[in-house]
C-alpha cells in the first residue's frame, strides 16, 4: 500500500501548489476550517445520495490507486489495470451526478449533468488512448506496459495519443479549462450546496483523481520507473509529479469550456485523430 501513500502525498503537494497559484490558504488551513464548518442544506435534500456522491469521489481515486505501479510494483496485483483504472471513471461520473442531484438545487443538478455530457465527450478518446498504449505493449498490465518501454517511451512515438490521455485526463477531474460541473456561472455546479465536511471529501477527490490520473500517464507514455541513477519507484514519483504540476498549472491558463463545444471537438478532432494514431501504432506492431 506504499503506492497508495505516495500519492496521497502527491495530492497533497498538488493542492499545495494549486493554493499557492491561486495565492489562497494552503490546504492544511483550508480543510480545518472546514472540518468545522456547519453542514447546510437545501429544503427536501437527500442527504443519503449526497453524502454518496461526495464519498464515493475519494474511493473511486483510491480504488484506481490501487493498480498505479512504482517501481514495477503495484497495491493491486492484476493483468488488467488499464481496464480497472477505466472502470473507476465511470464512479466519477456517477459521483459527481449524485452529488449534483442529492441536494435538491436546480444549479448543483445542471453541474451533474455537466459532468455526465464532458464524460460521454472525454471518454471514447480517452479509452482510444489506453488502448493505444496497450496494443503497443500487448498487454493491459501497466507493469509490462511501463516495462516495454526500454528503448524509445511511448510518449515520444505516439504524441497524439499522449495528448489526448492529458486532455481526458483534466476531463476526468473536472478540472481547468474542463471545470464546467463546478461552474462559477451556476454558482458553483455541483458542489453548490455541499459544506462542512461533505465539501472537503468532495474535493480531495478531485485533488486524488488529477493526482491517479497523473501517475497512471508514467507507465502508459513515460517509459514506468526507468531511468538512471535513482531507483525506479521514485523515478515513476518524479515523472508523476512533473506531470501532476503540468496539469495543475494548466487549471488557470485557459478558459473554461463549454460543453457543447468540447463535444463537438471531441467527436470530430480527438476521436480521428487517436484512431489515426491506434492504426499506425498497430501497423508498426506487426511489423
Amino acid at each position: 500500500m506504499v503506492e497508495v501513500v505516495v500519492l496521497g502525498l502527491l495530492a497533497v503537494a498538488a493542492a499545495s501548489l494549486d493554493a499557492v497559484l491561486a495565492g489562497g490558504p494552503g490546504p492544511v488551513r483550508e480543510a480545518a476550517r472546514l472540518l468545522v464548518a456547519e453542514r447546510r442544506a437545501a429544503p427536501s435534500a437527500d442527504r443519503l445520495l449526497t453524502r454518496a456522491g461526495a464519498i464515493s469521489l475519494p474511493v473511486a481515486a483510491a480504488l484506481a490507486a490501487l493498480v498505479v505501479p512504482f517501481g514495477g510494483h503495484a497495491a493491486l496485483d492484476t493483468r488488467v489495470g488499464v481496464v480497472w483504472f477505466n472502470a473507476m471513471e465511470v464512479v466519477v461520473w456517477a459521483s459527481v451526478w449524485l452529488a449534483g442531484w442529492g441536494v435538491n438545487s436546480a444549479y448543483a443538478l445542471v453541474g451533474g449533468y455537466r459532468m455526465v455530457a464532458q464524460g460521454l465527450a472525454y471518454e471514447l478518446p480517452h479509452m482510444f488512448a489506453l488502448i493505444t498504449a496497450a496494443l503497443a505493449a500487448h498487454s493491459l498490465d501497466l507493469r509490462a506496459i511501463g516495462a516495454a518501454q526500454g528503448g524509445l517511451w511511448f510518449g515520444v512515438w505516439m504524441p497524439v495519443a499522449f495528448a489526448v490521455y492529458l486532455v481526458s485526463a483534466l476531463a476526468m477531474a473536472f478540472w481547468g479549462p474542463f471545470g464546467a460541473p463546478l461552474g462559477a456561472e451556476i454558482a458553483g455546479g455541483a458542489a453548490a450546496e455541499l459544506s462542512g465536511p461533505d465539501r472537503l471529501v468532495f474535493l480531495a477527490g478531485r485533488y486524488g483523481l488529477l493526482t491517479v490520473a497523473s501517475a497512471v500517464a508514467v507507465p502508459l507514455f513515460l517509459g514506468g520507473g526507468a531511468g538512471p541513477l535513482l531507483p525506479a519507484w521514485l523515478w515513476s514519483a518524479v515523472k508523476a509529479g512533473a506531470v501532476l504540476a503540468l496539469l495543475v498549472w494548466a487549471r488557470r491558463r485557459w478558459p473554461v469550456l463549454r460543453m457543447d463545444r468540447f463535444m463537438q471537438v471531441a467527436w470530430t478532432v480527438l476521436i480521428p485523430a487517436v484512431l489515426l494514431q491506434m492504426l499506425v501504432v498497430a501497423i508498426v506492431v506487426v511489423d
